[in-house]
Formats: C-alpha cells, sequence, structure tokens
C-alpha cells in the first residue's frame, strides 16, 4: 500500500532532502581530495571511489529535486528521480572497467597514499551510518530514490574497504599490485548490479 503522506511523512521528506544536502556537501569534499591522491599515486581504486563520490552526489541531487516543492507528493517524480538515480550507478563502471583491464595489461604499480588512506577510513565509519538512515527514510516515504541513495552510501563504504585493503596490501607487499584494478574491476561490476536494482526499484521498502 501507499504510504500515508500525513505530518510525520513529511517531516521524513524533509529529513531524507537535509540528509541529501549534507551528502552531497560529504561526497564534495571526498571527490576532490581522493581524486587528487588516486591521480598522484596511480591508484585506479582510489580514482574510482573518487568518481564514484560524483555519482554518489549526483544521487543526492536527484533526491534534493525530488523532495522539493510540489514535486515533494509527486508519484510521477518519483519514478523519475528513481530512474535517475539508476543511471548514475551506471555512469561510473564503463571508466572503471577500462583503466582497470590497462593497469592488469600494462602491470601498473599505484603508489601509497596516506591522506588518501585516511579519507577511506572516515568513509568507512560514516557511510553505512548514512545509509542504514536513508533506507529507514526510504521504507517510511515508500521512495525508491531515497534507497538507492542510501546503497549507495553503502556502496562507498564497501569501495572504501576494498580499497584499504588494497593500499595496505601493496603498501606491506609490492607484489600484489594487480590488487588495486582487480578492486576496480569490481567496483564496475557492483555499479551495475545495483544500478540495475535501483531502475526496477528493489531497493525500497
Amino acid at each position: 500500500m501507499p504510504p500515508v503522506r500525513d505530518a510525520g511523512w513529511r517531516r521524513a521528506a524533509r529529513l531524507a532532502r537535509w540528509l541529501a544536502w549534507a551528502s552531497l556537501a560529504w561526497m564534495c569534499t571526498e571527490g576532490a581530495i581522493g581524486l587528487w591522491q588516486g591521480l598522484a599515486y596511480g591508484s585506479i581504486a582510489l580514482t574510482g571511489w573518487a568518481l564514484g563520490s560524483a555519482v554518489e552526489g549526483l544521487a543526492s541531487l536527484i533526491v534534493i529535486w525530488r523532495f522539493t516543492g510540489t514535486r515533494t507528493l509527486s508519484e510521477t517524480a518519483e519514478r523519475r528521480a528513481q530512474r535517475a538515480v539508476a543511471v548514475s550507478f551506471w555512469l561510473l563502471a564503463p571508466y572503471i572497467a577500462a583503466e582497470s583491464v590497462r593497469d592488469l595489461a600494462t602491470g601498473h604499480h599505484a603508489g601509497t597514499s596516506v591522506t588518501g588512506t585516511a579519507l577511506t577510513a572516515v568513509a568507512l565509519l560514516v557511510m553505512p551510518l548514512l545509509g542504514r538512515t536513508k533506507h529507514k527514510l526510504a521504507a517510511r516515504l515508500g521512495s525508491a530514490a531515497t534507497a538507492g541513495e542510501g546503497t549507495q552510501n553503502y556502496l562507498c563504504a564497501a569501495q572504501a574497504a576494498a580499497v584499504l585493503a588494497g593500499l595496505a596490501i601493496t603498501a606491506a607487499w609490492p607484489g600484489g599490485w594487480w590488487i588495486d584494478p582487480v578492486i576496480g574491476l569490481g567496483i564496475a561490476a557492483v555499479a551495475v548490479r545495483e544500478g540495475i536494482g535501483s531502475w526496477h526499484g528493489d531497493d525500497c521498502c
């Protein structure tokens, strides 16, 4: 059954919009620093994770659009936002997959970034909390778009964990250089899968 759009629903919608703004601010910071460090140290996993921040920021913008003005009560706006969030998942995959294959083929060795390591560690702590809160809000609102944004936060945390593992292994074992591009391929695959689920609204409770 569709959710009852009472005062509690409207408060949840405002909270979803506020959290989307907060997420957007974090993603801009995370993406800029991560991209700088990823390119500086030649880490495709770190670069891919940083570019993923731009995609997550796009998802946040979509949720802000969804819950602003008259669109807040619009089922048409919800469907459009849901599909747009799905597309945002797919924007990242081709670049990451191509760069990962190139690095595997050329034997590219990524450096270790202390700043990048610290940044991903913070994301690993913060993103699951955001994702859980947004999924709860999505269930209250009946919003697949909000659920998709929350899933992207979970995905960001998973990527951060994978990047941290890759950076640590590369630092301790130079022969494990190939782990970085393999992680990149995994990120691309997960992005495609999550985009399919978001397109069909599978994340929404």
